[in-house]
C-alpha cells in the first residue's frame, strides 16, 4: 500500500514558516507568496484533490482559512510557487480558490498577532473521490469544508510553525 504524503521544499514539516511567506497587510510585511507544496501516494479512485492551508491558533474562535483549493485536477502532484496569486492563473486548468478569511481568492499569508506563541499552519491536501466539488465559486471555506471533508478518500498533511515578537 502507497503512503499519500505532503512536502514542500519550502517549508520543512515541523518548521518555521520562511518570513517571505507572510501576509502584506494588517501589519505584516511578507511577499504574500505561496509555498511549493508535492503530494504523491494518492488513493485508487482520486478523481480530484482540494488543498488548504489553516491556523487554528487564530483568536477568532473558528481559526483562519488562509488558503482553500479545489478541483485540483487528479493528474496535478504539486502546485508550482506562488500558485495562489490573485487571479489563479498559477493554478492546474480547472482548479478554483475559495475565499480565504482576509475576503480574497488567493493564498492569504501568515500573519499571527505580535506577541502571541507561534501559531501552527496546517498544510493539507485531500484526495476527492469526485472530479468537481458542487459548490458556488462564492462558497465560504466552512461550506468548502463540508463538501471536502464528504468527498474525502484520504488526506496528508503537515504542520509548520509562525510568530511575531
Amino acid at each position: 500500500m502507497t503512503t499519500f504524503t505532503l512536502s514542500s521544499p519550502d517549508i520543512a514539516s515541523g518548521g518555521t514558516v520562511p518570513q517571505h511567506f507572510e501576509f502584506d497587510g494588517f501589519g505584516c510585511s511578507g511577499r504574500n507568496e505561496s509555498p511549493v507544496l508535492q503530494w504523491s501516494g494518492a488513493p485508487e479512485g482520486t478523481q480530484s484533490f482540494a488543498v488548504t492551508v489553516y491556523d487554528p491558533d487564530a483568536p477568532t474562535g473558528s481559526g483562519w482559512w488562509h488558503w482553500f483549493v479545489v478541483d485540483v485536477p487528479a493528474t496535478t502532484t504539486a502546485l508550482a510557487p506562488n500558485a495562489g496569486a490573485q487571479g489563479s492563473a498559477g493554478l492546474p486548468a480547472g482548479a478554483r480558490q475559495i475565499r480565504n478569511d482576509y475576503g480574497s481568492f488567493a493564498w492569504g499569508g501568515v500573519c499571527p498577532p505580535p506577541g502571541d506563541k507561534p501559531h501552527r499552519y496546517i498544510f493539507t491536501v485531500h484526495a476527492l473521490g469526485v472530479p468537481k466539488l458542487e459548490i458556488p465559486d462564492d462558497a465560504t471555506a466552512a461550506l468548502a469544508g463540508f463538501m471536502v471533508n464528504a468527498h474525502t478518500l484520504a488526506k496528508a498533511s503537515f504542520t509548520a510553525t509562525y510568530g511575531r515578537p
